[in-house]
């Protein structure tokens, strides 16, 4: 019957996702390696599930790029090098100017921002970046992680292009993959980690776009110094 068939697949969607939320968890937060490699079999008696949602979870996470699949071999965490981490850099500083771009000419109906609603939307970005900014103090890079993904996600919905927020979405993840095999080398973070996510929601809100370019600039200039550094360890 439909009814019957819809629960099923609801709830094997949300096992899915469930599992590929608590795998990234693994993958961002250092716990499963850098070239290690599992199977879907392994991650089903882990979780005590059966084989289809993880199957599922785990091809989802390949296609966004936070872990490598082999027809034969089953799954592995991805080594990323330096280079791969310029490339990610590089790549997300396109998408963000196209959406300062489209920001700056008021494509994509960019709203009025004091209405109410949308108002209302910007504080709470703002919120989410002075969390991350309390985590990266802190050297918190767990807690760091989850703000800053939220805190872009919205930033780039509420200011740009919803495809480029998208992709960009995807990089920031595959860049914190990439960032976390290097920083976990450091016991303390406190001082290393980017906290100017307050003063780019401010520049942009003032539709400074020339000030959040600055911004952004030394930031990706800071990131990249500090992974070379830390991979000649």
């Amino acid at each position: 019957m439909p009814g019957s068939t819809g629960t099923g697949a609801v709830t094997r969607s949300t096992l899915r996702q469930q599992i590929a939320d608590a795998l990234r968890d693994e993958v961002l937060g250092g716990r499963l390696q850098p070239g290690q490699e599992f199977t879907v079999k392994e991650i089903a008696e882990q979780y005590g599930v059966s084989a289809t949602p993880v199957r599922e979870a785990l091809v989802d996470l390949s296609a966004q790029g936070l872990l490598d699949a082999d027809q034969h071999r089953g799954f592995r965490v991805p080594e990323y090098s330096v280079e791969d981490y310029r490339g990610m850099i590089e790549a997300r500083s396109l998408i963000i100017e196209g959406m300062f771009a489209a920001f700056d000419e008021g494509r994509h109906g960019h709203q009025n921002f004091e209405e109410p609603r949308v108002a209302a939307a910007i504080a709470g970005v703002r919120r989410r970046g002075e969390e991350a900014q309390r985590a990266a103090s802190a050297g918190d890079l767990t807690v760091l992680i989850g703000y800053d993904l939220r805190f872009w996600r919205e930033l780039s919905a509420l200011f740009g292009n919803p495809y480029l927020a998208d992709f960009l979405h995807r990089l920031r993840v595959q860049s914190w993959v990439c960032t976390v095999q290097h920083l976990r080398r450091l016991s303390d973070l406190r001082g290393c980690l980017w906290s100017g996510h307050t003063e780019l929601v401010d520049a942009l809100y003032a539709r400074d776009t020339g000030a959040a370019r600055v911004m952004l600039a030394a930031y990706n200039d800071e990131s990249i110094d500090l992974i070379e550094r830390l991979a000649t360890r």
